[in-house]
């Protein structure tokens, strides 16, 4: 006879079965692996900002007027054509003041200045935003240059913190969207799962997707994937979670029936 679920050792959420294990595991030994997983997407997404669009920025801001600034919502750019500031791979900067589209760049994300506004342009198109019209911006390399060296350590250690927060608090309100489902199925696959049980299979049943997802952001970095291919992988990091949602239930114990008794017998 095998040994029961509950006395399973949870410690991976990457196959069905240890996915299952973690119903009957402590909230704390779940919310440890989450904190780790965590972690592993928030080195990665540091790692691409470090590399892959931080350096942009800093070539942008050095290709700047020494004067130059944005105020009552205009830019400062007087007799200047269009001009592309820095490209990268992933990100692009550019001047053009009346969004003439004289300029394009194969970067994933473009992003223009205008006279009045900017627009971010993308695989999906391009939004627009009016500059603050209350506001003074500099708009020039002698004061961004310095605040930027300043800023940059400082919004890494921010992306850190905020991607663990952030993906910590997504995977608590997916496992409670998630588990009145996860109990449901049980119920008719007859497996022994309770609510409690199903909020932390579910919790468990999102690592694997972010995993995915993680290695997406790294190959992503090293231009393995193009943006296609990360949206596309980004789509399938949820279905991925609905799949061990369900796989993993194979693996809980069943229901046990209880005994049934001959109502004609009486208790000696």
């Amino acid at each position: 006879m095998s040994a029961p679920a509950e006395s399973t050792f949870a410690w991976e959420p990457l196959t069905p079965r240890g996915v299952a294990a973690f119903a009957r595991a402590r909230l704390s030994r779940l919310l440890l692996v989450q904190f780790v997983f965590a972690s592993l997407a928030a080195a990665a997404g540091v790692w691409f900002l470090s590399n892959g669009c931080f350096p942009t920025v800093r070539a942008a801001i050095r290709n700047l007027p020494v004067a130059g600034e944005i105020r009552a919502g205009r830019l400062d750019w007087p007799g200047h054509p269009p001009q592309l500031l820095a490209e990268g791979r992933f990100l692009a900067f550019m001047v053009d003041p009346n969004h003439s589209g004289q300029i394009h760049s194969p970067a994933d994300v473009q992003i223009e200045f205008g006279r009045e506004s900017v627009r971010i342009i993308s695989l999906l198109g391009y939004t627009e935003q009016d500059y603050p019209r209350d506001w003074i911006i500099s708009f020039n390399r002698t004061d961004l240059e310095p605040l930027w060296g300043a800023w940059e350590p400082e919004l890494l250690a921010i992306a850190v913190l905020a991607t663990v927060a952030g993906l910590m608090l997504a995977w608590a309100v997916l496992a409670a969207i998630y588990f009145l489902p996860v109990r449901l199925i049980s119920f008719f696959v007859n497996r022994d799962l309770d609510f409690r049980g199903s909020w932390k299979l579910a919790g468990a049943a999102l690592m694997p997707g972010a995993l995915l997802l993680t290695a997406a952001i790294v190959l992503y970095g090293f231009a393995v994937l193009d943006l296609v291919q990360f949206c596309f992988i980004f789509a399938a990091h949820f279905a991925l979670g609905w799949i061990y949602l369900f796989l993993s239930q194979l693996f809980l114990p069943r229901t046990v029936a209880a005994e049934k008794r001959n109502p004609f017998l009486t208790d000696s």
